[in-house]
């Protein structure tokens, strides 16, 4: 939940390319980011991986009009809709794109090569087939606003009561920090979103950091194994609303247009 999911920006910049707001370079150069290079494995047609450009648009020919987000966690199918096959791929690599108009989706499969420092990140996205079903689990905009709201402040609360070294100071200025590097460079979200997915998507990622930094630094006063358990149990319902906010920030526009907004 620190950075942004490949999976966030394969949808948003699709989505973007796919509506004609930005063109097929642009939207290649916003999906790779940091990473050396993106391919697309097991696509219709193609006998080996092809680059994204070419893979975006032979998904659109193939009826593709939209692209979803799903971020599965054990016991949480987040955004997925099946077969299990697909669930399991996704649901090992923690996140993946449901394509909307074709049984396609995308998963990611990460390579890391070279001394830290010098890492070089190459990404392949295996395209297997997938039921045209409703996702599991996407609240409207709407919900995932009020539930982050009520998320946020609930998980303060309780950090402060346990005396979580991330609940204070120390998360406010590393929140501040990180929305300082977000800001350098990128959009929040890609051309043709709107703005309440913007607001939804940051305020996720800051409830999102929240959780990581209370998970990362230190036991703060929860020094028995009982304060420590209560304190996991307490963030688990935390970083699932966060989660289903995201999906529900890169959906939107998918959403929007099923139910005759756009």
């Amino acid at each position: 939940m620190l950075s942004e999911p490949r999976s966030g920006r394969l949808a948003a910049w699709g989505n973007a390319l796919l509506a004609g707001f930005v063109s097929p370079d642009d939207a290649v150069l916003a999906i790779v980011g940091e990473d050396a290079v993106h391919r697309v494995a097991g696509l219709p047609g193609e006998s080996a991986p092809v680059g994204l450009t070419l893979a975006l648009g032979r998904l659109r020919a193939l009826g593709v009009s939209g692209l979803r987000v799903a971020l599965p966690v054990p016991g949480h199918p987040l955004g997925l809709s099946g077969p299990p096959e697909f669930n399991a791929r996704a649901l090992e690599a923690e996140e993946a794109v449901v394509c909307h108009g074709a049984g396609y989706g995308l998963v990611p499969e990460v390579y890391e090569a070279g001394p830290d420092g010098d890492v070089h990140v190459e990404v392949v996205w295996h395209c297997l087939p997938v039921r045209e079903a409703p996702p599991a689990d996407v609240p409207s905009l709407g919900e995932a606003e009020r539930e982050l709201a009520e998320a946020l402040r609930d998980a303060t609360a309780m950090l402060t009561r346990l005396d979580v070294a991330g609940s204070g100071p120390v998360a406010e200025a590393a929140i501040d920090a990180y929305r300082a590097r977000a800001e350098r460079g990128r959009e929040a979200l890609a051309p043709g979103y709107p703005p309440r997915a913007v607001r939804v998507l940051e305020l996720a990622q800051r409830v999102g950091l929240l959780v990581a930094l209370a998970s990362e630094h230190g036991h703060g006063g929860a020094v028995s194994s009982a304060e420590m358990a209560a304190r996991a149990e307490a963030l688990r319902p935390v970083e699932r609303t966060a989660r289903r906010a995201l999906v529900a920030a890169y959906n939107s526009v998918v959403e929007e247009r099923e139910r005759g907004v756009r």
